[in-house]
This record gives structure tokens, C-alpha cells and sequence, in this order.
């Protein structure tokens, strides 16, 4: 499947955080071909496992790649009537940009899907000191166009609300959308897991499409708990340079993966991606966590005894809104960078890593050699 119809089945499917039945089984679709196991687990995640070669007689190693499949969204909190016509008013659901929904389209996810509008009064009919300025929440309302009697026959307080809105082409390899944070990331996964139909691999690759990665991590915690992996790497969006956000701390977009490196990231699995991309010489950028990354690299590293774990991210414009905007380039290079990695990893992969965090840097000494 062409990347962009790849990403299109994915972005458009809706899937909001606390909900993801939606894209899990697109999601399963699409691995099915890919894996020797799909896996829905009790929390909402589904899990695709592909094995590694050698006997089965004895465990292999395992990597799990994460990609959070959950999307933002609103939550329906009152059904209120005006002249026999109903309204919904909604909350929202992960971090929602207010400012964005003004004229959105929207899909409530009641007995069954109904589209509506999302709006307020016309600047016209506020006071002049309210014009022009953000809307609050008891402002906005959801209209489908029913009355109030049916409405509450088809919508309950607390039914999701996703954004209706086409993956769309731009120019020069860009596409836009809604739900790129994360479909992105589950595109370039299922790159990954086809790339490795045709490379051998000793390690067990587990894949899972994590729920809840927008407000708890719910997905990544039970994922990793459950599978136990001996590393494990997160892929995720990251903010890019544009207009108005030119720190230097942002990427480029197409300017190709982003190999993060910070407090959730294991040094020895940071330095293999990096070789990794060397190897087939492969343009990267570098991503600095001082803080905790707010991805899934943060649940999975210290669950259990802890996991090495890897962050991997695709630059994105305009996050957080129904216009995110990628780079397929992005997304192909990241697929292909994770296969290449797996392909690397052998017996003595797991030592080396470990062997990375306790080695000192050039120049130091451990206090221990001092002494």
C-alpha cells in the first residue's frame, strides 16, 4: 500500500483517547499481513508479534515498538433545548486547542455516528470586549441538527466526540490532517513490520498500538508489563520549525527522523539507532528531553525492572489540531530506520547496550578507578 493511503486509512479513523476500538481494528488490518499474532488486549492496545528466526525451544529476545493510537477528541457533558431544538455541550478530551475548533466538523459516537458542527454566537451578537477573543468551553456547542426529544434518544452524556476531517495532499510531499499525533508513527510501524518480511532477524519484534498514551499512558504501562521486552523503542510526533516557532530546538520537517535523546532514553539504544542510520546513510536530527519526554518512552522505561528504552519521532506541524501537517518522506525514513535496527540486533546486542550505560565517557574515570 502507497504511504499516503497507508496514513489516510489510519488518520480517518477515529479512535479517541478512552476509546480506540475504532483504529485498533484498522490498526489490525493493516499488521495482519505483517505479523504471525495480533493480540486486542483487555485495556484497548492491540498487539501485533512477529518472530524472530532460530527454534522455538528456547526464548528469543524481543523488542517492542510502540506507537500510541489514541487520538484527541471531546466528550459530550449536557444536552440542552432551545425551542424544541437540541444542542450538546462538550468537553475536551486530551489536550484540545480551544482556539482550533470554531467551525470544525465533528462526529458524535452515540447509538450511532452523527455528524455536527461545532459553534458559538456570530461576532455580530457579542459584546464588543467579547469579539475577537478566545471561546470558553460553556460557549461552544455541537449542533447535529435534531431535535431535542431524538437527540436524547441517540446522544448520552459522556458518548466521544472525534473530528471529521480527510487526510489531504499538499505540495512537495506534505499531507494534512487530523490524527497525524499518532497515525503517523503506526504508519511508519507498519513500514517496519513489512520492510522485515524480507530481512532476517533474530529478535522477536512485538508491536503495539498503545491506548491512552493522550492522558494516563495506560497502553504503554500494561503493554510493557504484560510482554516483559528486553528493550523497546517509541515512536511519536515532535513539534517542527515554522512560522512563529523557529527555536532551534525544533526540527525541520523532511528533514528526516528524529533520534531523541534525554532522561527516557537509554544511551546504548540511542547510539545503535544512531549507527543504525549511519549504516545506510541516513540524515537525522537530534531531539533533547531535559524533562520527561510526555511520550510512551516514559511508562515503558521504568516499568517492571526497568526497560532500555529507545525514542524515535516525526516531525509535525500544527500539533494538536484537525491540519496536522508530516512529511511522508518522514514517515518512510522512519519505518525504514526501525527495520534496520531491528535487522542489526543479535546475541550480543542486549551486553552492548548495557555496556553503554556503564561505560565512562571519554576523558572520565569512574570514582571507583580513582580510588
Amino acid at each position: 500500500m502507497e504511504t499516503f493511503d497507508l496514513l489516510k486509512k489510519l488518520s480517518e479513523a477515529p479512535g479517541p483517547t478512552g476509546d480506540e476500538r475504532g483504529i485498533a481494528a484498522v490498526v489490525e488490518e493493516v499488521w495482519r499481513p505483517f505479523v504471525d499474532q495480533v493480540i486486542a488486549d483487555r485495556v484497548g492496545s492491540l498487539v501485533g508479534v512477529k518472530r524472530g528466526i532460530g527454534p522455538d525451544d528456547r526464548p528469543r529476545p524481543s523488542v517492542l515498538l510502540a506507537a500510541h493510537q489514541d487520538e484527541l477528541g471531546l466528550m459530550v457533558t449536557r444536552i440542552v433545548e432551545y425551542q424544541g431544538s437540541g444542542f450538546l455541550r462538550v468537553i475536551n478530551l486530551g489536550g484540545v486547542d480551544r482556539r482550533q475548533l470554531m467551525g470544525q466538523t465533528a462526529v458524535v459516537h452515540g447509538v450511532r455516528p452523527l455528524t455536527g458542527v461545532l459553534g458559538t454566537l456570530p461576532d455580530a451578537y457579542l459584546p464588543p470586549k467579547k469579539r475577537g477573543q478566545s471561546i470558553t468551553w460553556d460557549e461552544l456547542i455541537l449542533d447535529v441538527g435534531l431535535p431535542a426529544d431524538q437527540l436524547r434518544e441517540l446522544v448520552s452524556v459522556g458518548d466521544f466526540v472525534t473530528f471529521r476531517q480527510s487526510l489531504r495532499r499538499l505540495q512537495n510531499g506534505r499531507v494534512t490532517g487530523k490524527a497525524l499525533d499518532n497515525r503517523a508513527s503506526l504508519a511508519a510501524v507498519t513500514i517496519c513490520l513489512e520492510q522485515l518480511q524480507e530481512r532476517r532477524h533474530s529478535w522477536d519484534v512485538i508491536a503495539v498500538a498503545t491506548a491512552q498514551e493522550e492522558e494516563t499512558f495506560l497502553g504503554a504501562y500494561t503493554s510493557a508489563y504484560s510482554r516483559r521486552p528486553d528493550a523497546a523503542i517509541v515512536i511519536d510526533v515532535s513539534h517542527a520549525k515554522g512560522p512563529g516557532a523557529n527555536d532551534s530546538d525544533l526540527a525541520e520537517l523532511g528533514g528526516g527522523p528524529i533520534l531523541d535523546i534525554g532522561v527516557n532514553v537509554h544511551p546504548g539504544l540511542y547510539k545503535a539507532l544512531c549507527e543504525a542510520a549511519g549504516s545506510i546513510e541516513m540524515s537525522i536530527q537530534t531531539g533533547v528531553h531535559g524533562r520527561a519526554s510526555g511520550t510512551d518512552a516514559y511508562a515503558i522505561q521504568i516499568t517492571g525492572g526497568g526497560i532500555p528504552t529507545g525514542l524515535v519521532s516525526i516531525p509535525l506541524r500544527y500539533m494538536h489540531t484537525m491540519v496536522e501537517t508530516a512529511d511522508l518522506n518522514d514517515i518512510e525514513r522512519v519505518g525504514r530506520l526501525l527495520a534496520e535496527t531491528i535487522a542489526r540486533m543479535d546475541d550480543d546486542f542486549l551486553p552492548g547496550i548495557r555496556d553503554e550505560l556503564m561505560r565512562p565517557r571519554n576523558g572520565e574515570e569512574s570514582n571507583q578507578a580513582k580510588e
